[in-house]
């Protein structure tokens, strides 16, 4: 097995760190290998201690590689939070080639063309995702390769994010011992693994409802739309169970994981459970309805929220409805409260993978899902034997001390030198 066959995500959660494994080959993707490690230093989904987030992302990635037996030196690395913008953007280039065929280099090209505009000097563009292509004057065109055209034209989304944590992020990946091979917004790959194509035309909801955040992604006309985090997630439950039995976090957390019910009506009266309270010794007796009573409206509050924040980006009703993803899912009754609070269609979305089929693993692998797509455009482009490097929109990630972006006026001079 050699390493070009190989690629690594890395998905720095809330609660958990996770490292996929994804081996390609003969037209095949296959996840060979899971590390997963408890997080430390993430608060609300952002790095809050690069010491203690490095040796979380150590943890995992050691797990991963005892579980394959190889080594790791490069992962694509899952990106989200607030700070997370987009904007659209157009380019147009002329079709450099002499018979006027549109290639991989005119693709690159315009991409290029669409990133020259003015970005904030706290902000940094992290990928480009093209909505529809054009090629003169002829619109709605996804993948204009090989068709015939002297002037290419893109509509563009620009996905832009704080410089601060873009390299807060990169620097503990570094410091772990990882090369970083690119940087994947994690809403956008976990949207090309969980949704349909009819979905993302139509228009749906993508949430992941992590530990400390919740993520919306809304994705319309084949490509995401809107995107917005929320502060809220599975932690709340946890603590709402730590306050309501007067115990201790750990002991709430393992409580909810094992007995956690999100509906007072699906709950059980006999399933009993034992807990230590705090300031005591002894163990008090609680049933899972007593733990529904006080899980419920937490999380019927953490639907409303979603609900509201949809409707204040704009949208009221999607045909496609919400799709639900993130390890806080997996709590039986969620989907029953979320079907109730959202009175919209809603689904649960997970990896259709050997070893990955849980909600919490959507964004890992969906990131991998993103890197294999490009993948394949570029290896069918290049007659099945090209480069293993994927034709991501995105450049290679940049080192904390190399920003990744030109100045304004050399960019300018770069797309003008094409018409020259």
């Amino acid at each position: 097995m050699s390493n070009n066959d190989i690629i690594v995500s890395l998905d720095i959660g809330t609660s958990k760190v996770r490292a996929i494994i994804g081996e390609v080959g003969n037209g095949t993707f296959n996840i060979i290998g899971v590390g997963s490690a408890d997080s430390e230093g993430i608060r609300k989904g952002a790095i809050v201690d690069i010491d203690q987030t490095v040796q979380s992302i150590k943890n995992a990635i050691d797990h991963a590689e005892r579980m394959v037996g190889i080594q790791i030196s490069e992962v694509y690395v899952g990106i989200s939070g607030n700070h997370i913008g987009l904007q659209t953007s157009h380019g147009v280039v002329a079709v450099s080639n002499e018979d006027r065929e549109i290639g991989e280099e005119d693709i690159e090209r315009v991409l290029k063309a669409s990133e020259v505009i003015a970005v904030p000097p706290e902000r940094e563009i992290i990928d480009v995702v093209a909505k529809q292509y054009i090629v003169d004057g002829l619109e709605g065109i996804q993948d204009p390769r090989g068709m015939i055209g002297v002037r290419l034209e893109v509509e563009a989304t620009i996905i832009t994010g704080s410089k601060t944590a873009i390299h807060n992020l990169l620097r503990c990946v570094e410091k772990a011992g990882l090369k970083i091979k690119d940087l994947v917004l994690l809403s956008l790959g976990a949207g090309q693994l969980a949704l349909s194509k009819d979905e993302k035309t139509m228009g749906s909801v993508l949430v992941d409802i992590g530990a400390g955040a919740t993520t919306i992604a809304v994705f319309e006309n084949g490509t995401i739309a809107a995107t917005s985090t929320l502060p809220i997630g599975g932690e709340f439950v946890t603590n709402d169970i730590a306050y309501g039995l007067r115990t201790l976090t750990d002991q709430a957390e393992k409580v909810k994981l094992k007995y956690g019910c999100a509906l007072i009506e699906a709950a059980a009266p006999d399933v009993t459970f034992k807990v230590t309270r705090i300031g005591s010794n002894v163990d008090k007796e609680f049933t899972q309805e007593d733990l529904a009573a006080i899980a419920e409206p937490r999380v019927q509050e953490i639907f409303q929220l979603i609900r509201q924040e949809v409707k204040r980006l704009g949208y009221t009703e999607l045909p496609g409805g919400y799709i639900l993803t993130g390890g806080t899912v997996s709590m039986p009754g969620l989907l029953q409260v979320a079907q109730q609070e959202l009175a919209a269609s809603v689904r649960i979305a997970v990896p259709d993978y050997i070893g990955v089929r849980d909600p919490g693993f959507t964004s890992g692998v969906g990131i991998l899902h993103n890197v294999i797509r490009s993948l394949r455009v570029r290896s069918t482009n290049t007659g099945g034997g090209g480069s293993k490097k994927p034709a991501n929109r995105s450049k290679p990630a940049p080192s904390p001390e190399n920003p990744r972006k030109p100045g304004l006026m050399e960019r300018l001079k770069n797309i003008f030198s094409e018409f020259i």
